[in-house]
């Protein structure tokens, strides 16, 4: 893969349109980053569960805060990256007028990163995938082709993200977001097809990265970039190498915020997580200006500040150095994995104590088991309504999905996926109020 070809400014859905305007204030993949910030999609991460319960009174992180700090972290990894490409070849933006771009590439790839998850997270995923290996989703199966099949009862946010970027929603115009195809190709952790997305060996491999309504997409974005094709049959390709950065500026700020919420939370104590970050951090001053702070919350926003500083470094310098396995394309681990010692042993310390303490909490169980029954139970109402439709109950629940999903198809998969499209896209809040009222624990109210 050559730098040449994976940087591409082309639109999706608006291929013959782009012509480039150097006058213009925002460069194309600025205008990228705009165009989900201001988009529904990207607004209603504010009320979908990162880890922790959306509470009232205590600030924690949920998606969109989440997205929009990955952003500014994965735009510091691409700069940087860039930087050191500009010291060692001054001339380098001659010949790949593009290059400049990486961070800003980078920045908004990471906005969108979470897009299509559903509500409650990786349980409402998982919700999903139940529904149709148990006995009310299971009467589907034969209904589908195999490959279609693996969609859904492997349901994954990475390929709905791919879908929600992509797809021509009802009145929303073809390519209604139209981001570039660098943008596109850099959210692809998984670019392959759900019959080849269970092989843990490969990074590329580990899940799946579009489903089978978006293949030929996808498909035409990894050609036209000259992504390495692995295999025609599972569709499988390697990553586009940006993904690394996307991916290492995902995993430097989950890795850290969760601890800054559990403390916030009073899951850690204050004690427990400057003993992670001061570790992390490497700074022998450091301990005596946490002395000259009094309040603990300002001690660990700044543990927080450092400690993802000195992620950002070891994973961008690792980035450079590693380019031309990346750029082959057999460079088969995360970044955050492959960082130099301390940071990467420190690293999986954070991750066991997460996992032990933060993931584990009742809080977070409760929340999972919640958004599970709750994400089933829609399924329930509104998978057979949608499909047979032949009930004065069922047109009405009909009635509730919103126009801009409906499709014109008549296959089963696709009338599968104008469900899934409306209940994955939900915030908490309003697929709990939707589950009450439809199961008729609780009654709308009138005005």
């Amino acid at each position: 893969m050559k730098w040449e070809k994976l940087l591409s400014a082309k639109r999706w859905g608006s291929e013959d349109k782009y012509i480039e305007d150097q006058a213009e204030a925002r460069s194309e993949f600025q205008r990228d980053y705009d165009r989900l910030i201001f988009s529904s999609p990207f607004r209603r991460l504010q009320n979908k569960t990162q880890v922790f319960p959306l509470p009232g009174s205590v600030f924690v992180h949920n998606r969109l805060t989440h997205s929009l700090e990955v952003a500014s972290v994965g735009r510091s990894l691409g700069r940087i990256f860039y930087n050191k490409l500009k010291k060692e070849d001054p001339g380098i933006d001659e010949r790949l007028p593009l290059i400049s771009e990486v961070g800003n590439i980078v920045a908004a790839a990471c906005l969108a990163h979470d897009l299509g998850n559903p509500a409650f997270g990786h349980s409402g995923e998982a919700a999903i995938s139940h529904y149709f290996t148990d006995d009310h989703g299971l009467i589907y199966k034969d209904k589908v082709t195999e490959a279609q099949w693996e969609d859904l009862i492997h349901f994954e946010g990475n390929a709905n993200a791919f879908r929600i970027l992509t797809h021509p929603y009802a009145g929303k115009g073809y390519g209604s977001f139209a981001l570039t195809y660098s943008t596109l190709a850099s959210i692809a952790k998984y670019p392959c097809e759900s019959q080849a997305g269970h092989d843990k060996s490969k990074i590329y491999t580990k899940k799946y990265g579009f489903f089978q309504s978006e293949q030929v997409g996808f498909q035409k974005i990894a050609t036209d970039l000259g992504l390495a094709k692995v295999q025609d049959s599972p569709l499988t390709y390697k990553r586009h190498p940006l993904v690394y950065l996307v991916e290492a500026a995902d995993d430097i700020c989950y890795n850290i915020i969760d601890l800054e919420d559990a403390h916030r939370l009073k899951i850690l104590s204050y004690s427990d997580v400057e003993g992670l970050l001061l570790k992390l951090c490497n700074d022998p001053k450091l301990p005596a200006r946490l002395t000259e702070i009094e309040d603990d919350d300002a001690k660990i926003s700044l543990l927080r500040a450092k400690g993802i500083s000195v992620l950002i470094s070891a994973c961008s310098e690792l980035f450079y150095k590693e380019q031309e396995r990346i750029l082959s394309g057999d460079f088969n681990y995360s970044l955050i994995e492959q960082i130099d010692e301390p940071y990467r042993s420190v690293m999986q310390e954070i991750r066991n104590i997460s996992v032990k303490k933060i993931y584990n909490y009742a809080s977070v169980v409760q929340i999972e088991v919640a958004g599970y029954k709750v994400m089933g139970g829609l399924l329930e109402e509104f998978v057979p309504a949608y499909l047979n439709n032949n009930s004065h109950y069922s047109k009405k629940l009909v009635d509730l999905i919103p126009k801009q999903f409906i499709t014109k198809n008549t296959d089963e998969y696709s009338k599968i996926q104008t469900v899934l499209d409306f209940v994955s896209g939900m915030t908490d809040l309003y697929a709990v109020e939707l589950f009450r009222k439809i199961k008729g624990i609780s009654f709308p109210s009138i005005g």
